[in-house]
């Protein structure tokens, strides 16, 4: 290679290089995270190559620019031309491999993934103190496809690779040097540190140590028990199989034998349907917490301390959140007895936590003295924001946000938890509706990560921005949406229910309806769903709306006879299923048989057999018909953002992307035809949704 290459400082528009005392520096700069992109490929290739012929240079150092080494593979590639340019990642390793100058990883920040692979690949490694490493493609469904399952194995082991793999977990540097992954940790300036040891290992040894090279105890694992201590519910299951396949294709292939055989099941993952959905996920979920419109640097307030209304089960989970982040909490109930039950349920909860290992009791304690409970309202007064968490009735939201009008100080932001009522009217009830928003949090609030950021029509820009900041803050997903009834999730879930109220009527049971879908992948069926959050809530929900329902559309009463029987679900330890003491399981009820066969007979309907593929599919193109409307209103930004609400809110299979993108999957003009199919069986319920007729019309594909 030409030295000339040195004058223009690039090996490609993402590698630049340096020689610095007889060592190639060459530093990865592909923002955000130098993914390794065809270009970076590229530029490591040529700068091998050139190390390798040049005389004057006696040693080569890898590292990242900006605050990483390499976040890995450049995701944004997958399934496009640029993922097969050559040179692949196997080449660049198999060229380092073949260079007689040490090559020398100086890895700071991350090096995860294809980052990581490419560190192995190297003769040697040095990581910056605080450096997280780790092989995450499970978490994308997919496995290393560059090495990682033949190399790690042989730096640490097979059980430590076996771990990080099939967990996708990170380790830091230091226990990273501990289990032989890096051969020393940097406390001081890295780059110069490497260069120093780059020198020293290439006038100190002849050859230099390869990851290929080193040997492997094919019998200190146990592959078929490794096997079975996988879950088949896990989203990325598929992935885990592939990975001990790979782990032990480790110990009986050569090792090029192994590459390839590695590269060939990640090729098939790379194009299954999972993985494409758990990218999609990836992807959803970065773009779900930006505003569109918003521009860059927007002013946010200051929260240094928060109040929340409500220490039953949602406020006390939501005070957790916030002390869980390290936020002080002021915890406001009405009586010192309801307040005192609160903060006992919020201390057990902590104290299982603590049980399982993931706490210690010193953090507990922490975490329990963030929270100052009160009964005396005038002790939120100087809080920057207060969340409501209070019974879900307007008139009771709108007395309570009148006095906090009155007492909260002037630019405190005030939140309401609601699920489902109009932040509008609330926000009519005090003097400042620019600073009022919904926070709708997800129970259990301090363990579900999915929040509904709720823009009224007079919140203000920087309460909007400093809210969405804050949910990242204390480790949510915001998802912002507009007002209606139900904002995305609950509106979407009363299509969900209502078919399968209707399919009870027609002939399939509780139990067959709840099991079709958790086949399907859901985490709970819509019955067992309505039973564990109370059926009590959903049933002053519908009276409340009973007089705006049409006359003429049919209305199953199913669910409205076993509230009247006094079954509220798990509470009352009867619902759509009856529960023994002190038990969640839920066992069918031939109360509820009886109920289901009146109310079909009162509605003259001739009951038949159900499949389950009916049931999967009502209730799915349910949620996509409703999904298509909010998008098309303006409810939500993006139809990811719909994706996320269900995927994290109300356990859509992940494996799926959630309902939009399995429409997507299943192709937008299957779904509009199936949807009309179903109007011409059973009515105006079905009117499928504007956008989802003009989108196929177009020939689209996608619903963004």
């Amino acid at each position: 290679m030409n030295p000339a290459i040195f004058s223009a400082d690039a090996l490609s528009d993402t590698v630049r290089i340096e020689l610095v005392d007889g060592v190639a520096v060459m530093t990865i700069d592909n923002a955000p995270v130098n993914g390794l992109g065809n270009t970076v490929r590229a530029g490591l290739f040529r700068g091998i190559e050139y190390a390798m012929a040049a005389d004057e240079v006696t040693a080569v150092v890898i590292t990242g620019a900006g605050k990483v080494f390499c976040g890995g593979a450049d995701i944004r590639q997958f399934n496009t031309p640029a993922a097969s340019e050559k040179p692949m990642s196997r080449e660049v390793l198999a060229l380092i491999g073949q260079c007689r100058k040490p090559v020398v990883a100086a890895l700071h920040g991350v090096a995860l993934g294809g980052g990581l692979e490419l560190a192995m690949g190297c003769h040697y490694r040095l990581a910056a103190s605080g450096t997280k490493l780790g092989l995450p493609e499970v978490n994308l469904g997919l496995i290393p496809g560059g090495g990682g399952t033949q190399r790690l194995p042989r730096l640490v082991g097979i059980q430590a690779a076996a771990d990080m793999v099939l967990s996708g977990r990170q380790v830091d540097a230091a226990k990273a040097l501990d289990i032989g992954l890096v051969d020393a940790v940097v406390d001081d300036d890295l780059v110069p540190w490497a260069i120093r040891f780059a020198q020293q290992k290439a006038g100190s040894a002849s050859s230099h140590p390869l990851a290929a090279d080193k040997p492997l105890d094919a019998a200190s694992v146990d592959f078929d028990a490794l096997r079975a201590t996988l879950d088949p519910r896990q989203r990325n299951i598929l992935a885990q199989r592939a990975a001990i396949d790979c782990i032990e294709a480790a110990t009986r292939l050569d090792f090029e034998s192994g590459l390839g055989y590695e590269r060939s099941l990640f090729d098939r993952l790379v194009l299954a349907p999972e993985s494409r959905a758990l990218r999609h996920l990836f992807f959803a979920e970065r773009e779900a917490s930006k505003v569109i419109g918003q521009a860059r640097g927007a002013i946010t307030r200051d929260l240094k301390k928060v109040a929340i209304l409500g220490a039953g089960t949602m406020g006390g989970g939501i005070a957790m959140a916030f002390a869980n982040a390290g936020l002080p909490v002021v915890l406001l109930e009405r009586e010192q007895t309801a307040l005192d039950r609160g903060l006992d349920l919020i201390r057990r909860n902590y104290q299982v936590t603590v049980g399982k290992g993931k706490l210690s009791a010193a953090a507990m304690q922490q975490r329990l003295e963030r929270i100052a409970p009160t009964i005396a309202f005038d002790d939120i007064a100087d809080a920057d924001l207060v969340i409501e968490a209070v019974y879900e009735d307007m008139a009771v939201k709108k007395e309570v946000f009148a006095r906090l009008d009155t007492v909260c100080k002037p630019g405190a932001i005030l939140a309401t938890n609601t699920s489902r009522l109009s932040i509008d009217e609330i926000a009519a009830a005090t003097a400042r509706p620019q600073d009022v928003i919904g926070l709708h949090f997800f129970s259990p609030a301090n363990v579900m990560r999915l929040l509904e950021v709720v823009r009224g029509e007079r919140t203000g820009p920087e309460v909007l921005t400093t809210c969405m900041r804050m949910a990242e803050s204390i480790g949510k997903i915001p998802v912002l949406v507009r007002v209606c009834e139900g904002f995305v999730g609950n509106r979407m879930l009363t299509g969900y229910w209502r078919e399968a109220g209707f399919l009870l009527e027609e002939g399939a049971s509780p139990q067959q309806v709840d099991g079709a879908l958790t086949r399907f992948g859901m985490a709970m069926g819509p019955l067992t769903m309505a039973d564990l959050a109370g059926m009590d809530i959903n049933w002053a929900t519908r009276k409340r709306l009973a007089p705006t329902r049409p006359a003429h559309l049919r209305y199953s009463r199913v669910a409205d006879r076993i509230c009247e029987a006094g079954r509220y679900g798990q509470k009352t330890s009867a619902g759509y299923y009856r529960y023994e003491p002190g038990s969640r399981t839920p066992v069918p009820d031939a109360v509820v048989d009886d109920i289901i066969l009146a109310c079909a007979a009162e509605a003259g309907i001739t009951r038949r057999e159900i499949s389950d593929e009916e049931i999967v599919e009502r209730c799915m193109l349910a949620l996509v018909n409703e999904g298509a409307r909010i998008l098309d209103e303006g409810v939500a930004q993006r139809s990811s953002d719909i994706d996320v609400v269900y995927v994290h809110g109300y356990g859509f299979p992940a494996s799926r992307g959630g309902p939009m993108f399995h429409a997507e999957t299943m192709g937008l003009k299957h779904t509009l035809e199936r949807i009309e199919h179903l109007r011409s069986v059973h009515g105006e319920h079905w009117v499928p949704a504007p956008l989802l007729v003009r989108l196929v019309a177009e020939g689209r594909t996608r619903f963004d």
